[in-house]
């Protein structure tokens, strides 16, 4: 059986790694990039020769993903880093994020997509309270699958009972999230040897469940089952102007949800304003239909203003541009955010200035509790807050689609990021108990 390839469109899963610091998250992914054969001979052989002048008996599989020369050095890993593998069953795009508290929002970035995390504890610590930040933010991100790999479990001296004690705590906290016991995997691993990630081992004769890679080939690849309708936020307004396209006027993005097909009835919003596709254009031709994740530029029957930031929907179920919204934020400024705050909002491809309301709701993550009315957000901090647009934003909830559901907070004199948005309550989502409100 061939390999399927990103390119063939074969059957894709992105998953992601989260955990703490010197929980092993790089070494297990080194080790999937061994395991499945993706990487080089010469990539061996340097992290054979650096592993050796460390004074390490074995290769460091941890050096095949901790490139830059400052990870290297400190042991770290302070980015979000995309690798690539596959398996005779599927192909996968895995998200490596950092485990230190202060790059909360990288873990954020590379979870934002992902179908599935392996979230990474020591055997030796068990569930801490990193463990519980991450379970947190995978569940107001929709996540829909975590894996809890149990690393480093030869290290510890009872290592069936270490693991069956870290799996009952880990699943109660995702019970309190809203995660069913079918989208929740314990794995127990060891990384650095190899044990129970791609190949069974025989030192935990006590496990009979998947291997990791075992998992990760059979779970199920199931497309988002939120039915929502054409979403096309314009990115760029295509106007060649010239002798033989004079009168063309495309406008290119990305399809962020739904389908749409030539002779399609659309709405741009904020205006209002209906037509239908007359064209789909690509670089390879035309279509007849655009899909989901599908780069296109589409060419409308009437000739109506459109701009950058608009939203092309389906006329059934448009969302109705609002100027003032509630929204779950994950605060990730060094700075504590306060009402009245004027930053600038970034929805799909559009940007406007925003004031912050009322702060209405803390998340505690850690006692899985909410507090009411806090004065500030603080860095790493998810609350609910309320927020007025300098313009109307075409958005959905994020419980209908991540990606027209979703935006960020930016520094409008730095341009940093200070925070990401979910529109709507999804802490209601949590399933949180009336006795968890303190």
């Amino acid at each position: 059986m061939s390999t399927p390839t990103l390119e063939d469109g074969g059957d894709l899963l992105r998953i992601a790694t989260a955990g703490s610091v010197d929980d092993g998250k790089s070494t297990l992914v080194g080790r999937l990039l061994f395991d499945t054969k993706s990487v080089l001979a010469d990539q061996i052989d340097a992290v054979t020769k650096a592993s050796v002048d460390r004074g390490m008996d074995t290769p460091d599989l941890s050096l095949l993903v901790d490139g830059l020369r400052a990870e290297r050095e400190q042991g770290i890993t302070i980015d979000v880093a995309y690798r690539y593998f596959a398996t005779p069953a599927r192909s996968f795009v895995l998200a490596d994020t950092p485990g230190h508290v202060q790059y909360t929002r990288n873990t954020v970035s590379g979870a934002s997509t992902a179908q599935l995390v392996i979230l990474l504890v020591d055997a030796r610590n068990g569930v801490v309270s990193q463990t519980r930040r991450h379970a947190a933010v995978m569940a107001l991100l929709g996540v829909p699958r975590l894996v809890l790999a149990v690393n480093k479990i030869d290290l510890v001296d009872d290592p069936a009972e270490v693991f069956a004690e870290i799996s009952a705590e880990f699943n109660e906290i995702t019970r309190s999230l809203g995660y069913g016991a079918e989208q929740v995997v314990e794995i127990p691993v060891s990384a650095l040897h190899g044990d129970n990630v791609a190949i069974r081992s025989e030192n935990t004769p006590w496990y009979d469940g998947p291997t990791l890679i075992e998992h990760l080939e059979t779970v199920p690849n199931e497309p988002d089952r939120r039915d929502v309708g054409f979403r096309f936020p314009v990115q760029y307004v295509i106007r060649p102007r010239t002798a033989e396209y004079p009168d063309y006027r495309g406008y290119a993005g990305q399809v962020a949800a739904g389908t749409v097909h030539v002779g399609d009835e659309v709405v741009v919003q904020p205006s209002g304003q209906r037509s239908r596709i007359a064209k789909i254009d690509t670089p390879d031709g035309e279509l007849a239909a655009a899909h989901t994740g599908r780069s296109v530029t589409l060419l409308l029957e009437d000739d109506i203003d459109i701009s950058r930031g608009d939203l092309l929907a389906a006329v059934t179920d448009a969302p109705e541009p609002a100027q003032q919204f509630t929204a779950t934020v994950c605060w990730l400024g060094d700075k504590a955010l306060r009402p009245g705050a004027r930053l600038l909002l970034k929805h799909g491809t559009k940007t406007t200035p925003v004031i912050i309301g009322g702060l209405d709701v803390l998340f505690d993550e850690q006692h899985l509790a909410l507090i009411d009315t806090p004065e500030t957000v603080e860095l790493n901090q998810i609350g609910r807050i309320s927020l007025m647009t300098a313009e109307p934003i075409a958005a959905d909830d994020y419980q209908v689609n991540r990606e027209t559901g979703s935006f960020l907070l930016i520094d409008p004199q730095g341009g940093n990021t200070l925070g990401a948005g979910l529109i709507g309550d999804a802490l209601e989502g949590l399933h949180l108990s009336s006795s968890a409100l303190v």
